[in-house]
């Protein structure tokens, strides 16, 4: 891109907000200039035999001023729509106007503001590039006649200092946003990366489940089957290795039921009891509860309305796992002093609410992010059933869990 290109480079669309305050600055710059031009001078030389002595004369404002004021002032709306242009016209002007102006010093805070605009919308090098302008602008401008040389030295000196004041302002405010930009880009990159993580650790722990499934049954099976065949041929002539046989079948898959729940139990692993248990079915509640109690928690476990015989056994151990990892989670996340545990089936399926009267989420926090309540709401969904958090009635966290006992549709 070109310099002129840059000149006329457009910035990102404006809300309305944004042209309001542009507004507001162009129109406070003009009112600036006017006070100014009326008021500065008077009060900084009071005396009129000085201000003669100094070739200035008193400020009488004009249709000229008025209208030089405002070709440097009024074009500020669009500085941030066309940064570069309105520098360029605003200095122009001051420059042009400043030798018409009957030796009144004409207010540089149109083209001030214009190069501030510049330095903080743009690259280093267009702020060095502005500020370099405005200073071979306030330096060689026409300067009247009647004006002595020392204030015309003075005056070029401040405007100068100004100059290199404003540009470095815009530059510093320019960089902050960058640096503000980088570090918002980094927490959203960081969100992203969160719940990636999270997902691949659900994916990885479905992989294993199946892994460790697959290689416990098949090797299970595998046996039971050959004992199977081998009972099928004795069972006549031999019903004594017959019965071994059998039993040996009854053996294997006792065994491999137990493993199965054992890998299951230990498949999430770290501090605590309630995660280094194998797995148990619902009958293990109580030791959850006393799990809660010895880490100082006040705990109740309701499961009158629970019936075991009629839930499937997948189902059970199912249910009690999530539990298991809900009080996990309260112990150590929620800071809570009280927990329930409650239970119950009714025709459609069973139930299960977890409460604590602890921290709980922050108001619309997702469930991605926090890997407990993804790992609950991942088993629930696998039995067809729905997981859901919500506020509980003793302050914290309540979290359901329902699971059809029938077959039926799946639950996402």
């Amino acid at each position: 891109m070109t310099f002129m290109d840059s000149i006329f480079k457009q910035t990102p669309k404006l809300s309305a907000t944004d042209w309001l305050v542009d507004a507001v600055v162009a129109a406070g710059a003009f009112g600036f200039c006017c006070l100014q031009l009326t008021l500065a001078v008077n009060l900084l030389v009071p005396d009129e035999f000085m201000r003669r002595l100094m070739g200035i004369q008193a400020v009488v404002p004009s249709a000229l001023s008025l209208a030089a004021i405002a070709l440097t002032t009024l074009p500020l709306v669009l500085r941030r729509k066309f940064p570069w242009a309105v520098f360029v016209w605003c200095m122009g002007t001051w420059g042009l106007l400043q030798a018409e102006m009957n030796g009144i010093a004409l207010s540089v805070a149109g083209p001030l503001i214009a190069l501030f605009t510049v330095a903080s919308l743009r690259s280093r090098a267009e702020a060095v590039i502005a500020c370099v302008l405005a200073c071979l602008v306030f330096l060689f401008a026409p300067v009247p006649p009647e004006q002595t040389r020392i204030l015309t030295q003075l005056t070029v000196f401040q405007n100068m200092a100004l100059s290199l004041a404003a540009a470095f302002a815009g530059y510093a405010l320019h960089e902050h946003q960058e640096r503000t930009r980088a570090i918002e880009e980094r927490a959203r990159a960081a969100e992203r990366s969160r719940e990636s993580e999270a997902q691949r650790r659900v994916e990885a722990e479905r992989v294993s489940i199946a892994r460790e499934v697959h290689d416990i049954t098949a090797h299970s099976l595998s046996a039971v089957s050959i004992q199977a065949a081998a009972a099928e041929r004795l069972i006549d002539r031999d019903p004594e290795a017959a019965r071994a046989a059998v039993a040996e079948v009854r053996a294997t898959a006792k065994s491999a039921v137990e493993e199965i729940r054992a890998m299951i139990g230990v498949l999430r692993t770290g501090e605590g009891p309630a995660e280094t248990v194998p797995t148990e079915g619902t009958d293990r509640l109580p030791d959850l509860a006393a799990y809660l109690e010895g880490a100082g928690i006040e705990a109740s476990l309701d499961v009158e309305g629970y019936d075991r015989a009629a839930v499937p056994a997948f189902i059970d151990v199912a249910l009690f796992g999530i539990a298991r990892e809900a009080v996990t989670n309260i112990v150590r996340h929620a800071g809570a002093h009280r927990a329930a545990i409650a239970l119950v089936t009714t025709a459609e399926g069973a139930t299960l609410t977890v409460d604590d009267d602890g921290r709980g989420l922050t108001a619309g926090a997702p469930v991605a992010g926090h890997h407990g309540l993804m790992g609950m709401r991942e088993r629930a969904r696998l039995l067809q059933g729905t997981f859901a958090t919500a506020l509980s009635p003793l302050g914290g966290l309540r979290i359901t869990v329902a699971v059809p006992l029938a077959k039926g549709e799946r639950h996402d």
